[in-house]
């Protein structure tokens, strides 16, 4: 995960503590977490944080653009925290969710429902997180792959459980979690530019679809028998 630059030795105190680049009207001091919320101010729909430029960044957080070298080291540092942000904010979204449901089909309906809702609702950063891993760099996008594989791990960990539970066999459950993963957010991709007044259906596709690929799986898993553990990758 990135991590911040800490400020050196001569942290901002007093006046005379001040860097060069310091002038009338500009911050003194900033956090990592203004910075990241200057950068959510300039993406939109029509534009990605992978366009924007350090200088763009620290005028929008009324800083003079040295400064914004003590919490990162370039602008590609912050989009990765920026994806990184988002990812963490949905996993515990969605996990709540996953853990307030009692069975399979309840998960999957209302994982969906959560993630749909967010989609409208998370203030732009789940949106960095469906946008970057198609336009952004090759760095953006292995920061929004990595955010998909702790989706994956968890999801998988919850098919095992439930279908241990159930007594059902789920052919490789790992494989499931991953083509379901793959798929809600690209789904979800597809959401940010279509009307709000499509997401009933939308949500009622997605579940049919996610469905579909449990039921696949665990006609194979009965089919092939005990050859076939419930917790393969």
């Amino acid at each position: 995960m990135a991590t911040a630059l800490s400020p050196g030795p001569t942290a901002l105190t007093t006046p005379a503590a001040r860097p060069p680049e310091t002038s009338p009207g500009r911050k003194p001091s900033i956090s990592r977490d203004d910075l990241i919320k200057a950068a959510l101010r300039l993406i939109g729909p029509n534009r990605s944080v992978s366009s924007l430029s350090l200088r763009e960044v620290a005028r929008e957080a009324d800083i003079a653009p040295n400064s914004f070298y003590r919490h990162f080291r370039d602008i590609d540092e912050l989009a990765v925290a920026l994806i990184e942000l988002s990812g963490q904010s949905l996993r515990q979204i969605v996990g709540n969710a996953r853990n307030r449901a009692g069975d399979s089909s309840s998960i999957v309906r209302s994982s969906i429902e959560v993630f749909i809702e967010q989609v409208r609702a998370d203030g732009k950063l789940l949106h960095v997180l469906l946008r970057e891993g198609t336009a952004g760099s090759d760095a953006f996008k292995a920061a929004v792959d990595r955010e998909l594989n702790f989706f994956e791990d968890e999801l998988h960990s919850d098919l095992v459980r439930l279908n241990t539970d159930q007594s059902k066999r789920l052919h490789a459950p790992r494989l499931v979690a991953r083509g379901i993963t793959r798929l809600v957010f690209a789904m979800g991709a597809s959401a940010l530019d279509a009307p709000p007044e499509d997401d009933p259906r939308l949500k009622e596709q997605l579940t049919e679809m996610v469905r579909m690929l449990l039921a696949g799986a665990r006609a194979i898993g009965e089919a092939t028998g005990p050859a076939q553990p419930n917790h393969g990758s």
